[in-house]
C-alpha cells in the first residue's frame, strides 16, 4: 500500500542560460551560453522524488525508452527510494526537454520533446495492483492522457484520491477534453493562466476563478500567482499566502515543487493552511538553486523554514 503514486513525465533536463533579455535575441543570432547543466525532471518523477523527501511512500508511474536517459532516471528512482510501477520500454526516446533561461529575465523558456512519455497503455496498468491512498497526475499526453482517463474514473470507484497538476498546454484544451478526469480529482493545482485556459475566460478575478473551478467537481482548488503568492478554496473558505521571499536562481520545478508539498500537508494533516505553508516552503527552497529537484526538502526542514519564514494566512468566505 502506497501513500502516492505519481503518474506522469520522466525526462531528461538540459539548463542552458544566456545573459541576453529574450526580446534581444533575434531568429539567425549566434547566442552564447554562460552556464550549462544537466538534471534529470518531469512531472511524474519530480513530484515522486519530492513526496518521497517529504517521508510519503511513492511509487512511479511512467513509460521510458529503452536507452541511456532511461537508465539514468531508474537509477534515480532508486536512489531516492521510489518504487517504480514497471512497463514495457517504449520504441520511442525517453523524453527530453531544454530549459533556455535568461539571467536578465528571471524566466525560461522549455522545449520539450515528450517521446516515450506518450505512450503509456492502460494494457500495462494493473488497475487492481494500484494500492494507494492518494495518486498525483500530471501532464500525460495522447495514448498516456487516455490512460490517465481511465484511471481517473478508477480512483473514483475505489476512493483513491486525486491531485491534478495540468501544464498550459493540457489545461488549453478546456474542461470539456478534461471533464473525465475533473470528475475524480480531489485536489486541482494551476496557475492563473492556466485556470483562464481550463475556464475559456478572461477574468482576472482570483475568487471567480476559483469558484468557476470548483464547479468542475474538485474539493480543493489551488491557483498559484508565482512571486505573488497563493490561493487555496474548499467551496466556503478561501486561503491566501504571500510567496517567501528568497534569491531566485531557477523558477523550474517551482511548480512540481509547490504541489508535491502542499500534497504532503494535507496527507499529513489534512489542513489547508498548513499545506499551502509546506508547498510555498518546498518552491521557496528549489528556486534558490537550478535544477527542478535540488534541495527539495525533508518535512522536518520544511517545518524549520516555515518557522524561521513565519507568513500570515488570509482565510476569509467568499
Amino acid at each position: 500500500m502506497f501513500d502516492v503514486i505519481t503518474i506522469g513525465s520522466a525526462t531528461v533536463d538540459v539548463f542552458a542560460t544566456i545573459s541576453k533579455r529574450f526580446k534581444e535575441v533575434k531568429l539567425g543570432d549566434k547566442v552564447l551560453i554562460t552556464d550549462l547543466k544537466f538534471e534529470t525532471g518531469g512531472g511524474g518523477l519530480n513530484s515522486a522524488v519530492a513526496l518521497r523527501k517529504m517521508g510519503l511512500r511513492t511509487a512511479f508511474l511512467g513509460k521510458l525508452g529503452h536507452d541511456h536517459n532511461a537508465f539514468k532516471i531508474l537509477h534515480e528512482l532508486k536512489k531516492e527510494k521510489v518504487t517504480v510501477i514497471k512497463t514495457v520500454p517504449a520504441k520511442e526516446r525517453t523524453s527530453y526537454s531544454f530549459i533556455l533561461e535568461s539571467t536578465k529575465n528571471r524566466d525560461r523558456v522549455i522545449y520539450t520533446y515528450k517521446g516515450a512519455s506518450d505512450y503509456l497503455s492502460i494494457k500495462e496498468v494493473y488497475l487492481k495492483k494500484l494500492k494507494t491512498k492518494w495518486i498525483y497526475m500530471a501532464t500525460m499526453l495522447k495514448q498516456s492522457f487516455t490512460t490517465c482517463e481511465k484511471i481517473a474514473q478508477f480512483a473514483k470507484k475505489n476512493n483513491i484520491n486525486i491531485l491534478f497538476n495540468p501544464s498550459t498546454y493540457l489545461a488549453a484544451q478546456g474542461k470539456i477534453k478534461l471533464k473525465n478526469i475533473l470528475d475524480a480529482v480531489t485536489i486541482l493545482v494551476l496557475n492563473k493562466s492556466e485556470a483562464k485556459l481550463l475556464l475559456k475566460t478572461k477574468n482576472n478575478n482570483i475568487p471567480y476563478l476559483l469558484k468557476s473551478l470548483k464547479k468542475l467537481g474538485p474539493k480543493i482548488v489551488v491557483i498559484t500567482e508565482g512571486p505573488k503568492g497563493m490561493h487555496a478554496y474548499n467551496g466556503t473558505y478561501s486561503y491566501f499566502m504571500q510567496a517567501y521571499q528568497v534569491k531566485v536562481v531557477s523558477v523550474a520545478g517551482a511548480g512540481d515543487s509547490f504541489s508535491s508539498g502542499f500534497l504532503a500537508g494535507i496527507h499529513k494533516k489534512e489542513d489547508i493552511p498548513h499545506a499551502l505553508e509546506l508547498g510555498m516552503a518546498n518552491a521557496a527552497s528549489v528556486i534558490q538553486y537550478y535544477g527542478t529537484k535540488n534541495k527539495l526538502l525533508t518535512y522536518k526542514e520544511a517545518l524549520q523554514f516555515i518557522k524561521k519564514h513565519k507568513k500570515k494566512i488570509i482565510k476569509k468566505r467568499i
